[in-house]
């Protein structure tokens, strides 16, 4: 094996002294100048943090792209500089066999071996194309130059920078393993065909929060251009917005055809709520802060929303419902979008979304794991007639992906099924052990973790506590009735991307 080693590197460094003699011998040209700036501005990866700003400033696929760019080159570079340069210490080619326009004023130092520099621009160009291939294209010859440009000026040998390029490639590719690539910008549902087109708004009844999302943008003024012939109605603090939306509807008498929200997921779930009740159909504006049923059904601006609406085009989604304490004086219905939870878990998403800007989503994942669960309590609960500790108990609308992470999105909008989860406390060292198991993407095969895709889920607890609904808190009790709603609702979207239309002669019929 050792001999069959030496052979290679001997092949190797046949080839990096055959590739360095032609490259020296190349006339001069406007490229060398050319070159040399690029690739400092590769320096401390400072050219891919620049254009991950760029992509980053469209909500969707790039921006995944940009943060996945970003988690990439923290691993390449971590991989590049710190494990191998050390443990593979290499001789940098000569400056002397270069003309002295061409070389670096400050050449680096370090080992040769891997080049850092192409193991960055592959890990970038790899992970963004994972999530936007179209701004793969663009950045694949990108990346190739600037591998190129660290032997075009005399600072790595050839073999040094397809090391790099492997390792980077190698880390976006992991990446995947805690941060699975979403295959589609919209989750499929069931379409809807016979929805009333709304020109210009016209019967729609749209409810407008200028508190959601960022506090220096107000929608409803773009709102109220694109659906010139809707009524909006703008929130104002302490309205009791669904009070507000009944007496709008009773005093229109059957006038109002289709039920609308700009705002956050509180304020959709609210809407929704309605919508539901008198079984009239959502046309959703994104304008909250993270928009999380939004970017499930696939809508990401009020463009969107205009153009499914002036067609007529819609999906059934499911909604789930909690009811809290059955039977019961007080007891209710809540229904929920996205996710219900109890115990820490509501604690958990506030820190990482909290942190997730500065560090990305899954480092502010793991910190505020360790920091809620070992500031938390376990609670007691029955899940459907048996007894168990747990420190978080999860109910998803719908099974989301991926398993064994944290809940990213959902595949499907309409699978009666709720995705249930918890993490166990009845088990020595459970936090730690949950810990290490998100670390090494091993949570779905730990003991700790649970997780079961089920119709209906019967929780009881042996004192109150307080249940999430959607990021939003309600009241303290003790029994809670987890299920589908029985009717579905149905939510205006274009069927650009879906391919599950072979069931569009299905009308949509109110139960």
């Amino acid at each position: 094996m050792i001999v069959c080693f030496r052979r290679m590197a001997a092949r190797a460094n046949a080839m990096d002294e055959g590739v360095q003699r032609w490259v020296a011998a190349l006339p001069p040209s406007r490229a060398d100048r050319a070159l040399l700036r690029l690739t400092r501005s590769a320096n401390h990866s400072g050219l891919w943090f620049a254009i991950a700003g760029l992509l980053a400033a469209r909500v969707g696929v790039t921006r995944r792209g940009a943060l996945r760019g970003l988690i990439a080159i923290a691993g390449a570079s971590a991989t590049a500089n710190l494990i191998l340069k050390p443990l593979l210490p290499r001789r940098r080619p000569p400056a002397e066999h270069l003309p002295l326009y061409r070389r670096l004023q400050r050449r680096p130092t370090s080992s040769s071996f891997p080049s850092g520099h192409a193991a960055s621009a592959a890990a970038f160009a790899t992970a963004v194309t994972l999530d936007s291939p179209r701004a793969g294209l663009v950045l694949a010859p990108l990346a190739t130059v600037v591998a190129y440009s660290r032997v075009h000026v005399g600072v790595h040998w050839t073999s040094d920078v397809l090391a790099g390029a492997a390792v980077g490639t190698g880390a976006a590719l992991l990446t995947r393993r805690w941060w699975p690539v979403r295959d589609s910008d919209e989750a499929s549902a069931r379409p809807l065909r016979r929805m009333p087109a709304l020109a210009d708004g016209d019967g729609l009844l749209i409810a407008v929060n200028p508190r959601s999302g960022d506090a220096s943008v107000d929608p409803t003024e773009d709102v109220r251009a694109a659906f010139p012939a809707a009524e909006v109605l703008v929130l104002e603090p302490e309205m009791d917005l669904i009070e507000r939306l009944e007496g709008i509807l009773a005093a229109r008498n059957g006038e109002i055809r289709a039920l609308g929200v700009a705002g956050g997921d509180g304020t959709v779930g609210a809407v929704t709520s309605v919508a539901r009740q008198h079984r009239l159909p959502l046309v959703l504006v994104p304008a909250g802060t993270l928009n999380h049923f939004a970017r499930d059904v696939g809508i990401y601006d009020l463009q969107e929303a205009v153009d499914a609406t002036g067609t007529g085009e819609a999906v059934a989604v499911d909604l789930g419902a909690v009811d809290i304490d059955p039977g019961e004086p007080g007891g209710g219905t809540r229904y929920f979008l996205n996710t219900a939870s109890l115990g820490a878990y509501s604690e958990l998403v506030r820190r990482r979304e909290r942190w997730q800007g500065r560090w990305g989503k899954w480092p502010a994942f793991a910190v505020a794991l360790v920091r809620t669960l070992r500031l938390a309590d376990p609670i007691r609960v029955r899940l459907n007639g048996q007894w168990r500790s747990v420190w978080i108990l999860f109910v998803g609308n719908g099974p989301y992906h991926p398993r064994g992470m944290v809940p990213a999105w959902r595949p499907r909008l309409d699978s009666g099924l709720l995705d249930v989860r918890w993490l166990r406390a009845d088990i020595r060292f459970s936090r730690t052990r949950a810990f290490f198991a998100l670390v090494f993407a091993a949570l779905e095969h730990s003991h700790v973790y649970e997780q079961h895709e089920l119709p209906l889920l019967e929780v009881e607890l042996d004192r109150p506590a307080v249940l999430a609904t959607d990021g939003e808190l309600g009241r303290r009790a003790r029994r809670f009735t987890f299920r589908v709603a029985s009717h579905q609702v149905p939510v205006y979207r274009r069927d650009e991307s879906n391919p599950r239309w072979a069931t569009r002669d299905r009308p949509f019929q109110p139960e």
